[in-house]
């Protein structure tokens, strides 16, 4: 083959599909200026071009007003969904600088929203601690955005400028006098569908999912006021987010459907050197532990050198008071970290000039010398608190014994489930039926309530890719029980058997069976009582499987329409409406309402929920882990009030009741 002759070949890309030649030299190295980058991969900057990316714009923006109020120059932020589709972020700080750029020639707030890693936050002494880097995050939003406008009311003016997809529409002019400061910012974000360019999968801003986040930041900022509206629809809803308290109402709020071990929670607070540490914790009577870490306002939900510091330092000063004290006796063993977590609800939020974190999602702190500061200022001042409060102490003290004497009782307990599954000649659960395919990715598991759906499901699955376990009644609601008890279950050793992942700290999900889990109850309350909990376990003890959107819950019909020798089935009332318009009344459809699975047969039962070509199925996931965690505890829990008022306040929401 003579060299001037290109061999083509078919390059397969997430992005592209194209055909190109093995040629590789200087004419093959593209440029892309400005924010074009942004634009081609955007995943790169904010993770995804679905709904999460489409909220990581309204963060961003948000996060720069944030940090104006970290500088102690803002008080208020308004965040308002637009009827039109766009969002507007308001804030009284000092506004965008507009004065020339001396390198550009080209004004601050311009070169901020157009020129990636430009902004305050590097160094120049604008800001001692922020969130993000503020000039990654506007001007990310800039690009990926169909149209935005930035308006700053600064020395008495007010400046005006607007972009479209990220290039400059008109040079910054002054559009009116005020007496006030701060920016305000208004972005279309680039939805696909509005015209061939588009970014985004889809531009409906979620308003409980966005209040999550703001909710945070004002615990986070004591004193900061957040006000945050929705205009869109008919009903236009506003939520106001102030906590004087900051994090003391935070950990109050993670334990409002919870007792608290002492009215008041702890609050720890110091600078260590340039890293300023704020710590609260309340123990209550439930059995999860929820510690949550933050950097400069970022949730970290892999923890990091902050947690770890705290983590450390909380073991050490419990066990060296429980000596100092005579409490823990010279044999007993020391508390373990889990021992000392077990009901502690705690907030660990850290604040530093040049955060490093491990990963571009922000999740996990690795600064090793905030892991020092967190731990010296903890140890120190929990010391002090636990001298200065012996009852505390004491109570703090003896929850920690007994979640001690259970841990070594659910060790036992493990123990034993290991040493039965060694010595049997079958490790899995006798009446798990599983399947034929042992690359996990394309295997499911089906939990099944009762026997006799257990066989219909049996008889009707896959065999090649379909598990079928049954569950004989209600498995331990495990809110109200410690692990020693979950473990004794014996519904709950089946499942821990069959996934074969391992339970609570032993979790490893690297070792998960079936890549789908999938809880298929009666479409009537027994079946949603089993089906919630089923979520209550794999949230408490192995959380991961939901995180990663391992759980599912089936979708069997409601209801069964035959005439004239057709059948037809119905998910919801609606649809059984819609069906029995189109084949008219006069008809004499016969209308089968489904109240178990097990009156279904096996090919029923494949056909209308086990068929992956035809099935409806829920992914379940956790937007908001303080509010999952919340809701658990309100409807499992112990304390019966708070759930009869959530049942009074939401009763007009029932419209079919199922007695």
């Amino acid at each position: 083959m003579e060299q001037e002759e290109l061999k083509e070949v078919i390059v397969a890309d997430a992005e592209m599909d194209e055909t190109v030649t093995e040629a590789y030299d200087e004419n093959q190295i593209q440029v892309l200026e400005g924010l074009e980058a942004v634009r081609k991969r955007p995943g790169m900057y904010i993770g995804s071009t679905d709904d999460r990316g489409l909220h990581h714009l309204v963060y961003e923006i948000v996060d720069n007003a944030v940090d104006e109020a970290l500088a102690g120059f803002c008080k208020e932020i308004v965040i308002t969904l637009n009827k039109d589709g766009s969002c507007t972020v308001q804030d009284d700080g000092r506004g965008f600088p507009v004065g020339i750029h001396p390198k550009t020639g080209r004004p601050a707030v311009e070169v901020c929203l157009t020129i990636l890693h430009a902004g305050g936050k590097f160094g120049g002494g604008g800001y001692k601690v922020s969130g993000g880097l503020h000039g990654v995050g506007a001007s990310v939003v800039n690009a990926l955005s169909r149209h935005l406008k930035v308006m700053v009311y600064q020395d008495g003016k007010i400046y005006e400028q607007e972009y479209e997809r990220g290039k400059v529409l008109y040079d910054l002019r002054v559009v009116g006098d005020t007496d006030r400061t701060g920016t305000t910012i208004t972005f279309w974000p680039d939805v696909k569908g509005q015209d061939e360019d588009g970014i985004f999968e889809t531009g409906d801003f979620k308003f409980d999912v966005l209040k999550v986040r703001f909710r945070e930041m004002a615990f986070l900022n004591a004193g900061l006021r957040i006000v945050f509206r929705d205009d869109r629809g008919d009903n236009p809803e506003e939520r106001i987010f102030h906590y004087e308290g900051g994090i003391k109402e935070f950990v109050k709020y993670i334990n409002k459907n919870k007792t608290p071990l002492f009215p008041e929670p702890i609050y720890l607070r110091g600078m260590v050197g340039s890293t300023s540490v704020e710590v609260s914790m309340q123990y209550n009577d439930s059995y999860a532990e929820n510690v949550f870490s933050f950097v400069n306002n970022i949730h970290t939900p892999d923890g990091g050198t902050h947690l770890a510091g705290f983590c450390m330092a909380l073991t050490r000063v419990i066990n060296d008071y429980g000596r100092k004290h005579n409490i823990l006796k010279a044999n007993d063993a020391n508390l373990t970290g889990e021992d000392t977590r077990e009901g502690l609800a705690a907030i660990i939020s850290v604040k530093l000039e040049d955060p490093q974190f491990e990963s571009q999602t922000k999740s996990k702190l690795g600064n090793s010398d905030v892991r020092t500061a967190v731990n010296g200022l903890v140890s120190e001042q929990l010391s002090t608190f636990l001298e200065e409060n012996p009852a505390i102490a004491k109570m703090i003290l003896d929850r920690c014994l007994a979640a001690s004497r259970a841990r070594e009782a659910a060790r036992k307990a493990r123990e034993l489930t290991r040493r039965k599954t060694v010595l049997e000649s079958a490790s899995l659960p006798g009446k798990l039926a599983d399947c034929s395919e042992r690359d996990p990715a394309k295997c499911e598991i089906f939990l099944v309530e009762g026997d006799s759906a257990g066989g219909s499901a049996k008889m009707g699955r896959d065999r090649h890719f379909q598990a079928i376990l049954p569950l004989r009644g209600k498995i331990l609601n495990v809110e109200k029980t410690r692990a020693d008890r979950v473990l004794a279950n014996d519904e709950i050793k089946a499942m821990i058997t069959a996934f074969g992942c391992g339970f609570g700290d032993d979790f490893d999900i690297s070792k998960l069976r079936y890549d789908r889990i999938v809880c298929m109850t009666d479409a009537d309350v027994d079946g949603s009582h089993i089906r919630i909990l089923l979520l209550t376990f794999f949230y408490r003890y192995m959380r991961p499987l939901i995180e990663q959107g391992h759980v599912y819950a089936a979708q069997p019909p409601l209801y069964k329409v035959t005439y004239q020798k057709q059948e037809r089935y119905c998910y919801s009332d609606e649809e059984l409406n819609k069906i029995m318009t189109e084949i008219g009344r006069e008809k004499k459809p016969e209308v089968q309402r489904y109240k178990g699975l097990g009156e279904m047969s096996a090919e029923q039962l494949w056909t209308t929920t086990m068929d992956p070509t035809q099935r409806n199925m829920m992914r379940v996931s956790v937007a908001d882990a303080i509010a999952a965690d919340s809701t658990m505890s309100l409807l499992m829990g112990e304390d019966v009030e708070p759930r009869r008022e959530f049942i009074t306040e939401n009763s007009k929401l029932v419209l079919d009741l199922d007695i």
